[in-house]
Protein backbone atom coordinates (compact mmCIF):
# COMPACT_ATOMS: atom_id res chain seq x y z
CA UNK A 1 0.00 0.00 0.00
CA UNK A 2 1.55 3.67 -0.94
CA UNK A 3 2.18 5.72 1.79
CA UNK A 4 0.21 8.58 2.27
CA UNK A 5 1.53 12.10 1.43
CA UNK A 6 3.57 13.52 4.64
CA UNK A 7 2.21 16.28 6.48
CA UNK A 8 4.09 19.79 6.21
CA UNK A 9 6.86 19.20 7.82
CA UNK A 10 7.88 20.90 11.40
CA UNK A 11 10.73 22.21 10.04
CA UNK A 12 11.41 24.72 13.62
CA UNK A 13 11.50 21.85 15.45
CA UNK A 14 15.03 21.49 17.53
CA UNK A 15 16.91 19.73 19.80
CA UNK A 16 18.75 22.24 21.59
CA UNK A 17 22.24 21.48 21.90
CA UNK A 18 22.23 19.13 19.52
CA UNK A 19 21.01 21.02 16.59
CA UNK A 20 22.68 21.40 13.71
CA UNK A 21 23.79 24.94 11.96
CA UNK A 22 21.34 24.75 8.63
CA UNK A 23 22.93 25.10 5.31
CA UNK A 24 24.21 28.82 5.34
CA UNK A 25 26.92 27.61 7.77
CA UNK A 26 28.90 24.93 6.14
CA UNK A 27 31.90 26.41 6.66
CA UNK A 28 33.95 25.25 9.44
CA UNK A 29 37.30 25.53 11.14
CA UNK A 30 40.23 23.19 9.12
CA UNK A 31 40.36 21.80 12.94
CA UNK A 32 36.65 19.84 12.91
CA UNK A 33 36.69 19.07 9.40
CA UNK A 34 40.32 17.93 7.79
CA UNK A 35 40.38 13.95 9.36
CA UNK A 36 40.81 11.62 6.57
CA UNK A 37 39.02 8.31 6.54
CA UNK A 38 39.49 6.58 10.42
CA UNK A 39 38.40 3.41 11.67
CA UNK A 40 37.03 0.41 10.32
CA UNK A 41 33.24 -0.74 9.09
CA UNK A 42 30.73 -1.80 11.70
CA UNK A 43 27.71 -3.62 12.04
CA UNK A 44 26.51 -6.02 8.70
CA UNK A 45 28.98 -4.00 7.03
CA UNK A 46 31.64 -6.09 8.31
CA UNK A 47 29.86 -9.32 6.96
CA UNK A 48 30.09 -10.99 3.34
CA UNK A 49 33.98 -10.31 3.61
CA UNK A 50 33.59 -6.77 5.53
CA UNK A 51 33.84 -3.46 3.89
CA UNK A 52 37.15 -1.49 2.88
CA UNK A 53 36.53 0.48 0.22
CA UNK A 54 39.58 2.09 -1.27
CA UNK A 55 42.21 1.33 1.42
CA UNK A 56 45.10 0.13 -0.37
CA UNK A 57 45.28 2.15 -2.95
CA UNK A 58 45.77 5.77 -4.34
CA UNK A 59 44.51 8.40 -2.66
CA UNK A 60 43.55 11.95 -5.08
CA UNK A 61 41.80 14.79 -3.97
CA UNK A 62 38.13 16.58 -5.69
CA UNK A 63 36.58 19.94 -5.59
CA UNK A 64 34.12 19.11 -8.26
CA UNK A 65 31.58 16.07 -9.53
CA UNK A 66 33.37 16.17 -12.43
CA UNK A 67 36.82 15.66 -10.53
CA UNK A 68 35.38 12.48 -8.47
CA UNK A 69 34.23 11.18 -12.03
CA UNK A 70 37.87 11.46 -13.54
CA UNK A 71 38.96 9.70 -10.38
CA UNK A 72 37.30 7.15 -11.16
CA UNK A 73 37.54 6.65 -14.42
CA UNK A 74 41.51 7.07 -14.45
CA UNK A 75 41.88 3.68 -12.55
CA UNK A 76 43.42 1.25 -14.22
CA UNK A 77 40.45 -0.98 -13.89
CA UNK A 78 36.87 -0.74 -12.25
CA UNK A 79 38.01 -2.35 -9.45
CA UNK A 80 41.19 -0.50 -8.62
CA UNK A 81 41.50 0.91 -5.17
CA UNK A 82 41.34 4.37 -4.88
CA UNK A 83 40.37 7.02 -1.73
CA UNK A 84 38.73 10.47 -2.95
CA UNK A 85 39.34 12.74 -0.32
CA UNK A 86 36.63 15.74 -1.19
CA UNK A 87 36.56 19.40 -0.27
CA UNK A 88 34.31 22.42 -1.21
CA UNK A 89 30.66 22.18 -2.36
CA UNK A 90 29.79 19.91 -5.57
CA UNK A 91 26.71 21.04 -7.38
CA UNK A 92 24.75 20.35 -10.44
CA UNK A 93 27.54 23.51 -11.61
CA UNK A 94 30.74 21.11 -11.58
CA UNK A 95 29.28 18.02 -11.98
CA UNK A 96 29.39 16.05 -15.38
CA UNK A 97 29.85 13.16 -16.94
CA UNK A 98 33.56 11.63 -18.00
CA UNK A 99 33.85 8.63 -19.79
CA UNK A 100 36.33 5.80 -19.13
CA UNK A 101 37.16 1.91 -19.09
CA UNK A 102 36.78 2.04 -14.92
CA UNK A 103 33.67 3.99 -14.31
CA UNK A 104 30.00 4.66 -15.96
CA UNK A 105 29.37 7.65 -14.83
CA UNK A 106 26.33 10.86 -15.64
CA UNK A 107 25.55 14.16 -14.96
CA UNK A 108 23.74 16.02 -12.03
CA UNK A 109 24.72 13.17 -9.76
CA UNK A 110 28.29 11.31 -8.26
CA UNK A 111 27.06 8.01 -9.90
CA UNK A 112 28.92 4.97 -8.61
CA UNK A 113 27.83 2.27 -11.19
CA UNK A 114 29.35 -0.75 -11.81
CA UNK A 115 32.37 -0.17 -9.45
CA UNK A 116 33.83 -1.69 -6.53
CA UNK A 117 36.66 -0.51 -3.85
CA UNK A 118 36.30 3.14 -3.77
CA UNK A 119 35.76 5.24 -0.62
CA UNK A 120 34.70 9.20 -0.68
CA UNK A 121 35.72 10.80 2.37
CA UNK A 122 35.49 14.80 3.12
CA UNK A 123 38.47 16.55 4.48
CA UNK A 124 39.74 20.35 4.82
CA UNK A 125 36.97 22.48 5.07
CA UNK A 126 34.30 19.81 4.62
CA UNK A 127 32.70 18.52 1.75
CA UNK A 128 28.98 19.37 1.18
CA UNK A 129 26.79 18.00 -1.89
CA UNK A 130 24.98 20.70 -2.59
CA UNK A 131 20.76 19.71 -4.59
CA UNK A 132 23.30 16.41 -5.92
CA UNK A 133 22.98 13.11 -4.45
CA UNK A 134 25.03 10.04 -4.41
CA UNK A 135 23.95 7.04 -6.30
CA UNK A 136 25.50 3.42 -6.18
CA UNK A 137 23.90 0.74 -8.40
CA UNK A 138 25.83 -2.64 -9.34
CA UNK A 139 28.66 -1.62 -6.94
CA UNK A 140 30.55 -3.38 -3.96
CA UNK A 141 32.95 -2.30 -1.19
CA UNK A 142 31.74 1.45 -1.28
CA UNK A 143 32.47 3.77 1.71
CA UNK A 144 30.97 7.20 2.06
CA UNK A 145 32.96 9.43 5.10
CA UNK A 146 32.35 12.89 6.59
CA UNK A 147 30.55 14.44 3.57
CA UNK A 148 26.73 16.48 3.51
CA UNK A 149 24.40 15.26 1.56
CA UNK A 150 21.33 18.07 1.10
CA UNK A 151 18.24 19.19 -0.41
CA UNK A 152 18.00 16.68 -3.24
CA UNK A 153 14.75 16.53 -5.26
CA UNK A 154 13.10 14.67 -7.85
CA UNK A 155 11.06 17.54 -9.10
CA UNK A 156 11.10 20.62 -9.38
CA UNK A 157 14.48 22.33 -9.99
CA UNK A 158 17.45 21.06 -10.31
CA UNK A 159 16.53 17.50 -9.66
CA UNK A 160 19.21 14.21 -9.08
CA UNK A 161 18.94 10.88 -7.65
CA UNK A 162 15.07 10.34 -8.11
CA UNK A 163 14.68 12.70 -5.01
CA UNK A 164 16.89 10.70 -2.55
CA UNK A 165 20.60 12.00 -1.18
CA UNK A 166 21.95 8.64 -0.87
CA UNK A 167 20.21 5.84 -2.99
CA UNK A 168 21.36 2.23 -3.63
CA UNK A 169 19.69 -0.45 -5.94
CA UNK A 170 20.50 -3.43 -8.20
CA UNK A 171 22.83 -5.78 -6.75
CA UNK A 172 24.96 -3.55 -4.31
CA UNK A 173 27.32 -5.02 -1.39
CA UNK A 174 29.15 -4.05 1.12
CA UNK A 175 28.36 -0.38 1.66
CA UNK A 176 29.75 1.63 5.04
CA UNK A 177 28.15 5.16 5.36
CA UNK A 178 29.27 6.77 8.02
CA UNK A 179 29.63 10.51 10.45
CA UNK A 180 27.65 11.96 7.28
CA UNK A 181 24.80 14.82 7.13
CA UNK A 182 21.65 13.45 5.43
CA UNK A 183 18.61 16.62 4.99
CA UNK A 184 15.99 18.02 3.52
CA UNK A 185 13.83 21.33 3.60
CA UNK A 186 10.78 19.48 3.11
CA UNK A 187 8.48 16.05 2.12
CA UNK A 188 7.39 14.72 -0.66
CA UNK A 189 4.85 17.48 -1.56
CA UNK A 190 8.08 19.99 -1.75
CA UNK A 191 9.94 17.77 -3.95
CA UNK A 192 11.69 15.74 -2.05
CA UNK A 193 12.13 12.03 -1.62
CA UNK A 194 14.05 9.69 0.51
CA UNK A 195 17.33 10.42 2.26
CA UNK A 196 18.99 7.40 2.75
CA UNK A 197 17.25 4.36 0.30
CA UNK A 198 18.07 0.54 -0.91
CA UNK A 199 16.36 -1.34 -3.30
CA UNK A 200 16.35 -4.14 -5.83
CA UNK A 201 19.21 -6.45 -3.74
CA UNK A 202 20.75 -4.00 -1.57
CA UNK A 203 22.51 -5.87 1.27
CA UNK A 204 25.43 -5.70 4.12
CA UNK A 205 24.98 -2.04 4.39
CA UNK A 206 25.98 0.19 7.70
CA UNK A 207 25.15 3.37 8.54
CA UNK A 208 26.47 5.03 11.44
CA UNK A 209 27.15 8.15 13.50
CA UNK A 210 24.90 10.12 11.08
CA UNK A 211 22.09 12.57 10.75
CA UNK A 212 19.06 12.80 9.31
CA UNK A 213 17.21 15.71 9.05
CA UNK A 214 13.60 17.72 8.42
CA UNK A 215 12.07 15.02 5.50
CA UNK A 216 9.08 13.28 4.90
CA UNK A 217 11.07 10.39 4.39
CA UNK A 218 13.72 9.01 6.13
CA UNK A 219 14.45 5.74 3.98
CA UNK A 220 13.52 2.66 3.23
CA UNK A 221 14.94 -0.96 2.40
CA UNK A 222 13.13 -2.86 -0.56
CA UNK A 223 10.55 -0.42 -2.74
CA UNK A 224 7.23 -2.92 -2.85
CA UNK A 225 5.88 -6.03 -0.71
CA UNK A 226 7.06 -8.09 -3.42
CA UNK A 227 10.65 -6.58 -3.75
CA UNK A 228 11.84 -8.49 -0.72
CA UNK A 229 15.74 -8.94 -1.87
CA UNK A 230 17.09 -6.49 0.29
CA UNK A 231 18.39 -6.72 4.08
CA UNK A 232 21.30 -6.78 6.61
CA UNK A 233 21.57 -3.38 7.32
CA UNK A 234 22.90 -1.99 10.75
CA UNK A 235 21.59 1.74 11.76
CA UNK A 236 23.88 2.78 15.10
CA UNK A 237 24.41 5.91 16.51
CA UNK A 238 22.30 8.27 14.19
CA UNK A 239 20.25 11.04 15.01
CA UNK A 240 16.82 11.41 13.32
CA UNK A 241 15.19 14.48 13.50
CA UNK A 242 11.78 16.15 12.15
CA UNK A 243 11.34 12.99 10.35
CA UNK A 244 7.67 12.15 8.99
CA UNK A 245 8.30 8.42 8.64
CA UNK A 246 10.54 5.71 7.34
CA UNK A 247 12.67 5.89 9.80
CA UNK A 248 13.47 3.30 8.03
CA UNK A 249 10.66 1.17 5.85
CA UNK A 250 11.91 -2.09 6.16
CA UNK A 251 10.16 -4.80 3.78
CA UNK A 252 11.74 -8.31 4.18
CA UNK A 253 14.65 -8.98 5.13
CA UNK A 254 16.77 -7.99 8.74
CA UNK A 255 17.75 -5.01 9.60
CA UNK A 256 19.42 -3.99 13.49
CA UNK A 257 18.99 -0.89 14.65
CA UNK A 258 20.89 0.26 18.47
CA UNK A 259 21.42 3.61 19.83
CA UNK A 260 20.02 5.65 17.98
CA UNK A 261 18.21 9.39 18.78
CA UNK A 262 15.24 9.51 17.46
CA UNK A 263 13.47 13.09 18.12
CA UNK A 264 10.05 14.12 16.41
CA UNK A 265 8.90 11.35 14.12
CA UNK A 266 6.20 13.08 13.05
CA UNK A 267 3.95 10.30 11.98
CA UNK A 268 5.64 7.00 12.42
CA UNK A 269 9.08 5.32 12.80
CA UNK A 270 10.53 1.94 12.23
CA UNK A 271 7.96 0.14 10.09
CA UNK A 272 8.12 -2.96 9.67
CA UNK A 273 6.37 -5.01 7.31
CA UNK A 274 6.29 -7.58 4.77
CA UNK A 275 8.07 -10.34 6.76
CA UNK A 276 10.75 -7.72 7.63
CA UNK A 277 12.77 -8.56 11.37
CA UNK A 278 14.37 -5.11 13.09
CA UNK A 279 16.36 -5.53 15.83
CA UNK A 280 15.89 -2.53 18.04
CA UNK A 281 18.15 -2.13 20.91
CA UNK A 282 19.07 0.74 23.55
CA UNK A 283 17.51 3.62 21.27
CA UNK A 284 15.76 6.56 22.72
CA UNK A 285 12.35 8.00 21.27
CA UNK A 286 11.56 11.30 21.99
CA UNK A 287 8.63 13.40 21.42
CA UNK A 288 7.18 11.44 18.62
CA UNK A 289 4.22 9.14 17.32
CA UNK A 290 3.93 5.53 16.46
CA UNK A 291 7.65 5.12 16.75
CA UNK A 292 7.65 1.43 16.13
CA UNK A 293 4.71 -1.03 14.34
CA UNK A 294 3.71 -2.34 10.43
CA UNK A 295 2.09 1.09 9.28
CA UNK A 296 0.11 1.43 5.71
CA UNK A 297 -0.19 -2.63 4.97
CA UNK A 298 -1.69 -5.65 6.00
CA UNK A 299 1.56 -7.60 5.72
CA UNK A 300 2.77 -7.63 9.31
CA UNK A 301 6.68 -7.40 9.68
CA UNK A 302 8.37 -8.48 13.42
CA UNK A 303 10.52 -6.83 16.06
CA UNK A 304 12.80 -7.86 18.40
CA UNK A 305 13.15 -5.33 21.28
CA UNK A 306 15.40 -4.67 24.19
CA UNK A 307 16.43 -1.43 26.53
CA UNK A 308 15.18 1.43 24.78
CA UNK A 309 13.53 4.59 26.00
CA UNK A 310 10.22 6.39 25.06
CA UNK A 311 10.08 9.74 26.28
CA UNK A 312 7.10 11.45 25.22
CA UNK A 313 5.77 8.91 22.54
CA UNK A 314 2.30 8.64 22.23
CA UNK A 315 0.90 5.45 20.27
CA UNK A 316 -2.46 5.86 17.93
CA UNK A 317 -4.67 2.81 17.94
CA UNK A 318 -4.62 -0.53 15.93
CA UNK A 319 -6.33 -1.22 12.63
CA UNK A 320 -6.24 -3.39 10.49
CA UNK A 321 -3.63 -1.95 8.14
CA UNK A 322 -1.92 0.05 10.72
CA UNK A 323 -0.43 -1.64 13.58
CA UNK A 324 1.68 0.32 16.51
CA UNK A 325 3.71 -1.69 18.85
CA UNK A 326 3.04 0.26 21.43
CA UNK A 327 1.58 1.58 24.02
CA UNK A 328 4.01 -1.27 25.56
CA UNK A 329 6.61 -2.74 23.00
CA UNK A 330 6.89 -6.24 23.44
CA UNK A 331 9.13 -8.29 21.04
CA UNK A 332 7.32 -11.02 18.44
CA UNK A 333 10.65 -12.61 16.83
CA UNK A 334 13.99 -13.35 17.66
CA UNK A 335 17.13 -11.74 15.72
CA UNK A 336 20.20 -13.65 15.41
CA UNK A 337 22.71 -10.95 15.03
CA UNK A 338 26.65 -12.13 13.66
CA UNK A 339 28.92 -9.97 14.37
CA UNK A 340 29.92 -8.36 17.53
CA UNK A 341 28.40 -5.09 18.98
CA UNK A 342 28.76 -3.40 22.23
CA UNK A 343 25.58 -0.93 23.85
CA UNK A 344 25.78 2.20 24.78
CA UNK A 345 22.66 2.61 28.10
CA UNK A 346 19.71 4.32 26.43
CA UNK A 347 19.84 6.84 29.06
CA UNK A 348 23.35 8.43 27.25
CA UNK A 349 22.65 7.72 23.72
CA UNK A 350 21.50 11.60 23.25
CA UNK A 351 24.59 13.07 25.20
CA UNK A 352 26.64 10.52 23.10
CA UNK A 353 25.13 10.61 19.35
CA UNK A 354 25.16 14.67 20.02
CA UNK A 355 29.06 14.67 20.21
CA UNK A 356 29.53 11.83 17.87
CA UNK A 357 26.75 11.94 14.77
CA UNK A 358 27.28 13.73 11.64
CA UNK A 359 30.03 15.20 9.06
CA UNK A 360 32.54 17.78 10.68
CA UNK A 361 32.48 16.34 14.10
CA UNK A 362 36.33 14.60 14.48
CA UNK A 363 35.22 11.56 13.40
CA UNK A 364 34.91 10.80 17.36
CA UNK A 365 32.62 7.22 18.18
CA UNK A 366 31.22 5.67 20.74
CA UNK A 367 33.34 3.40 23.52
CA UNK A 368 30.33 1.34 24.12
CA UNK A 369 30.77 2.73 27.67
CA UNK A 370 28.94 6.39 27.42
CA UNK A 371 32.02 7.98 26.74
CA UNK A 372 33.32 8.72 23.48
CA UNK A 373 36.82 8.34 21.58
CA UNK A 374 38.45 9.82 18.58
CA UNK A 375 39.63 5.55 16.83
CA UNK A 376 42.76 4.78 15.50
CA UNK A 377 43.33 3.04 11.98
CA UNK A 378 43.31 -0.99 12.65
CA UNK A 379 44.07 -4.02 10.53
CA UNK A 380 40.94 -4.77 8.46
CA UNK A 381 38.51 -7.14 10.12
CA UNK A 382 37.69 -10.37 8.22
CA UNK A 383 34.84 -12.40 8.19
CA UNK A 384 34.87 -15.69 9.64
CA UNK A 385 32.24 -17.16 7.24
CA UNK A 386 34.13 -15.89 4.04
CA UNK A 387 35.05 -19.62 3.03
CA UNK A 388 39.25 -20.51 2.30
CA UNK A 389 40.30 -20.15 -1.09
CA UNK A 390 40.56 -23.49 -3.06
CA UNK A 391 41.94 -24.62 -6.10
CA UNK A 392 38.94 -25.97 -8.29
CA UNK A 393 38.19 -29.33 -8.22
CA UNK A 394 39.38 -31.23 -10.98
CA UNK A 395 36.96 -33.75 -11.70
CA UNK A 396 34.17 -32.25 -14.62
CA UNK A 397 30.28 -33.05 -12.73
CA UNK A 398 28.29 -35.22 -14.09
CA UNK A 399 24.50 -34.83 -15.09
CA UNK A 400 22.44 -32.17 -16.63
CA UNK A 401 23.95 -29.01 -17.28
CA UNK A 402 21.15 -26.71 -15.58
CA UNK A 403 22.22 -23.08 -17.14
CA UNK A 404 20.88 -24.12 -20.00
CA UNK A 405 17.22 -22.63 -20.36
CA UNK A 406 18.12 -21.01 -17.19
CA UNK A 407 17.93 -16.92 -17.03
CA UNK A 408 20.88 -14.48 -16.84
CA UNK A 409 22.38 -11.46 -15.76
CA UNK A 410 25.49 -9.31 -14.25
CA UNK A 411 26.53 -6.02 -12.90
CA UNK A 412 28.50 -5.15 -16.45
CA UNK A 413 29.51 -6.31 -19.82
CA UNK A 414 32.18 -5.37 -22.81
CA UNK A 415 30.92 -4.49 -25.88
CA UNK A 416 29.68 -6.89 -28.03
CA UNK A 417 29.18 -10.09 -25.28
CA UNK A 418 25.71 -11.31 -23.61
CA UNK A 419 25.25 -12.84 -20.15
CA UNK A 420 23.38 -15.01 -22.19
CA UNK A 421 26.15 -16.49 -23.22
CA UNK A 422 27.45 -18.31 -20.51
CA UNK A 423 24.28 -20.44 -20.59
CA UNK A 424 24.23 -21.54 -24.60
CA UNK A 425 26.40 -24.57 -24.08
CA UNK A 426 28.72 -23.13 -27.06
CA UNK A 427 32.53 -22.34 -26.24
CA UNK A 428 32.95 -19.83 -29.14
CA UNK A 429 30.18 -17.22 -27.48
CA UNK A 430 31.28 -15.27 -24.18
CA UNK A 431 30.78 -12.72 -21.94
CA UNK A 432 33.16 -10.30 -20.69
CA UNK A 433 32.60 -7.47 -17.88
CA UNK A 434 33.70 -4.27 -19.00
CA UNK A 435 36.90 -4.60 -17.05
CA UNK A 436 38.77 -6.70 -15.62
CA UNK A 437 36.63 -7.77 -12.97
CA UNK A 438 32.97 -8.14 -12.59
CA UNK A 439 30.42 -10.44 -12.02
CA UNK A 440 27.34 -12.69 -14.45
CA UNK A 441 24.51 -15.06 -12.42
CA UNK A 442 22.78 -17.88 -13.77
CA UNK A 443 18.96 -17.31 -12.40
CA UNK A 444 15.76 -19.88 -12.66
CA UNK A 445 12.13 -18.80 -12.14
CA UNK A 446 11.98 -21.62 -8.92
CA UNK A 447 14.28 -22.92 -6.05
CA UNK A 448 17.02 -25.32 -8.09
CA UNK A 449 19.25 -27.51 -5.95
CA UNK A 450 23.39 -26.56 -6.96
CA UNK A 451 26.31 -27.84 -5.72
CA UNK A 452 28.83 -27.40 -8.42
CA UNK A 453 29.77 -25.45 -10.81
CA UNK A 454 32.00 -25.12 -13.79
CA UNK A 455 33.88 -22.06 -15.43
CA UNK A 456 34.87 -22.21 -19.16
CA UNK A 457 37.40 -19.37 -20.67
CA UNK A 458 37.04 -19.38 -24.13
CA UNK A 459 40.51 -20.98 -26.16
CA UNK A 460 41.77 -17.56 -26.49
CA UNK A 461 41.63 -16.09 -23.12
CA UNK A 462 42.53 -19.50 -21.61
CA UNK A 463 44.68 -18.74 -18.10
CA UNK A 464 42.94 -14.71 -17.52
CA UNK A 465 40.85 -15.71 -14.33
CA UNK A 466 42.94 -15.40 -11.74
CA UNK A 467 40.34 -15.28 -8.38
CA UNK A 468 36.66 -15.66 -8.31
CA UNK A 469 33.76 -16.24 -5.80
CA UNK A 470 30.19 -18.15 -6.35
CA UNK A 471 27.92 -16.32 -4.40
CA UNK A 472 24.02 -17.60 -3.65
CA UNK A 473 22.33 -14.44 -5.43
CA UNK A 474 19.33 -14.70 -2.88
CA UNK A 475 21.37 -14.12 -0.03
CA UNK A 476 24.64 -12.83 -0.80
CA UNK A 477 26.61 -15.71 1.03
CA UNK A 478 29.54 -16.91 -0.25
CA UNK A 479 29.21 -20.15 -1.57
CA UNK A 480 32.91 -20.83 -2.49
CA UNK A 481 36.07 -18.86 -3.86
CA UNK A 482 39.18 -19.81 -5.95
CA UNK A 483 41.82 -19.19 -8.46
CA UNK A 484 41.59 -19.87 -12.03
CA UNK A 485 38.80 -21.64 -14.23
CA UNK A 486 37.26 -25.29 -13.98
CA UNK A 487 35.23 -26.94 -11.07
CA UNK A 488 34.05 -25.85 -7.51
CA UNK A 489 31.96 -27.84 -5.18
CA UNK A 490 29.82 -26.29 -2.29
CA UNK A 491 27.31 -27.38 0.16
CA UNK A 492 24.18 -28.31 -1.88
CA UNK A 493 22.01 -24.83 -1.64
CA UNK A 494 18.56 -24.29 -3.36
CA UNK A 495 18.31 -21.03 -4.92
CA UNK A 496 17.19 -19.46 -7.67
CA UNK A 497 20.21 -17.38 -8.31
CA UNK A 498 23.68 -18.32 -8.72
CA UNK A 499 26.33 -15.33 -9.32
CA UNK A 500 30.13 -15.80 -10.47
CA UNK A 501 32.05 -12.83 -9.20
CA UNK A 502 35.52 -12.03 -11.13
CA UNK A 503 37.28 -10.47 -8.54
CA UNK A 504 41.15 -10.75 -10.23
CA UNK A 505 41.82 -11.11 -14.23
CA UNK A 506 45.20 -10.58 -15.90
CA UNK A 507 43.24 -9.05 -18.70
CA UNK A 508 39.71 -8.79 -19.88
CA UNK A 509 37.85 -12.32 -18.99
CA UNK A 510 35.85 -14.51 -21.50
CA UNK A 511 33.72 -16.80 -19.63
CA UNK A 512 32.39 -18.79 -22.34
CA UNK A 513 30.48 -21.17 -20.04
CA UNK A 514 28.92 -20.89 -16.41
CA UNK A 515 27.94 -24.33 -15.95
CA UNK A 516 26.08 -25.34 -13.02
CA UNK A 517 24.86 -29.07 -12.18
CA UNK A 518 23.08 -30.49 -8.80
CA UNK A 519 25.92 -32.85 -7.89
Amino acid sequence: MKLPRPVALRLTAGIGALALAGAAAMTLSTTEASAAVTGIATGYATQNGGTTGGAGGATVRATTGTQIHAALCNRASDSTPITIEVEGTINHGNTTKVSGDSCNTAAGVIELKQISNVTIVGVGNGAVFDQLGIHIRESSNIIIQNVTVQNVKKSGSPTSNGGDAIGMESDVRNVWVDHVNLLASGGESEGYDGLFDMKDNTQYVTLSYSTLRNSGRGGLIGSSETELSNGYVSFHHNLYENIDSRAPLLRGGTAHMYNNYYVSLNESGINSRAGAKAKVDNNYFKNSKDVLGTFYTTAAGYWQVSGNTFDNVTWSSAASDYKPAGPNPTSNTTVSIPYSFKLDAASCVPAVVGETAGANKGMKVSDGSCSTQTPTPTPTPTDPTEPTPTDPAPTQPSGTNLSIGAGSDGSSKADGTSYGNVRDGSMTTYWSPSGTTGSVSVKWGTATAVSKATIRETAGATGRIKAWRVINGDTGAVLSSGTGAGVTSFAKTSLKKLTLEITSASAAPQVAEFETYAQ
